[in-house]
């Protein structure tokens, strides 16, 4: 009997709990974590079945992220890192995405979608030269991948490529020191003139998916949001379920009752909730309409990856709100260490500055909505 990746997610949350400490002192996943996670094939979720993965439909994939990081944001969060370059595996060239893809069932990727390297053509593929923050989980992993714009010695704007290396060939430098997040490694990686072969490249916006499947339909972007917003959607609910049980046993200083007699934090409860199921409601509904037109149609339209991406960012604007109002009425306890809301805080606050959901994609939602020319490369 097959498993399913929900499921599969579920079981290990009391070993990925049981680790959260660690994780958040050492800076990174610890590697029996990475294993577990490889093992359950939750870093295979969106690599095509002809190379060996799941090609998961984007619900579970949302509800997959969201029970691991229900269990611990940092560990959620690598996950989704991991999952969502899989999708890549659709685009590459068959040799490539096989080389990397299928000669390891558990292998994981990571990297920086962002054009942030630059690429100059030579023959039989690119020579690659750049740094790039933010590289998840890059200590885990085993190829990683990096955003480049592409100098082909023309007038035209450099167009944006993405490039995979293995892990070995990159430099890892240590500076995830922060706040949120904080096991999630999330460090810079550079490469010096490397040879990138053409198989290994391509463009999200120029290159068509080789792979059929109705995943491949849907936006990397979009799933990245996606993703994003599955794991404040976790820490979110991890955040209500420590209050309640917070609430239920502390009298607070110079009182009488228990917090949760209190009517304020009553009300608190009720609102965060009905806030959260809201979100949760609306992301899953927008991911099923889009899902059903990408597999009867075979494309997702630009209104529907619109609203993909406002869900998305509704979804990591309300949970950090739910996440703010527990860890107030959580009063002083909620600043100890010992305390998940305080962590819960951390890696939510975090995990709200990602660029694919700040503040500039209600605009760009909005633009779109209100029919005004728009930029929808990065869509």
């Amino acid at each position: 009997m097959t498993v399913s990746p929900v499921d599969a997610a579920r079981a290990l949350f009391p070993v990925v709990r049981e680790a959260a400490e660690t994780t958040e002192r050492g800076r990174r996943l610890p590697l029996p974590i990475v294993a577990a996670l490889a093992e359950a094939g939750l870093f295979r979720l969106c690599v095509p079945r002809v190379l060996g993965g799941t090609e998961t439909d984007p619900t579970a994939l949302v509800l997959a992220i969201e029970e691991i990081a229900r269990a611990d944001g940092s560990a959620g969060w690598c996950t989704m890192i991991g999952a969502t370059t899989g999708l890549l595996s659709g685009y590459l060239a068959e040799d490539a995405a096989r080389e990397i893809f299928a000669r390891d069932p558990n292998v994981v990727t990571g990297g920086v979608v962002a054009a942030r390297g630059r690429a100059a053509v030579v023959d039989g593929g690119y020579r690659v030269t750049g740094r790039w923050p933010f590289a998840s989980g890059c200590q885990h992993c085993a190829w990683l991948v990096g955003g480049c714009l592409v100098e082909d010695g023309g007038s035209a704007a450099p167009a944006a490529r993405m490039m995979m290396f293995p892990a070995t060939a990159v430099e890892i430098i240590d500076t995830w020191t922060v706040s949120g997040l904080c096991g999630s490694g999330s460090h810079d990686i550079a490469v010096s003139d490397l040879f990138v072969p053409v198989g290994r490249t391509t463009s999200l916006v120029a290159d068509r998916p080789r792979q059929p499947g109705p995943l491949y339909q849907f936006p990397l972007f979009g799933l990245l949001a996606l993703g994003i917003a599955a794991v404040t959607l976790g820490i979110a609910r991890t955040a209500i379920d420590e209050l309640v049980e917070l609430a239920g046993g502390k009298t607070p200083t110079g009182g009488r009752r228990r917090l949760a007699e209190r009517p304020a934090v009553q009300a608190d409860v009720a609102q965060a909730e009905a806030e959260l199921r809201a979100a949760r409601a609306f992301l899953l509904n927008a991911i099923a309409d889009a899902w059903n037109v990408a597999s009867t149609r075979g494309t997702v339209d630009l209104g529907q990856r619109a609203l993909l991406r406002l869900a998305a960012t509704h979804a990591t604007v309300h949970a950090a709100g739910v996440v703010d109002r527990m860890y107030n009425a959580g009063g002083g306890t909620s600043v100890y260490a010992t305390s998940l809301l305080q962590r819960c805080f951390r890696d939510v606050h975090t995990a709200t500055q990602h660029m694919m959901v700040g503040p500039p994609t209600w605009e760009f939602a909005g633009r779109l909505l209100l029919g005004i020319d728009t930029d929808t490369s990065t869509l």
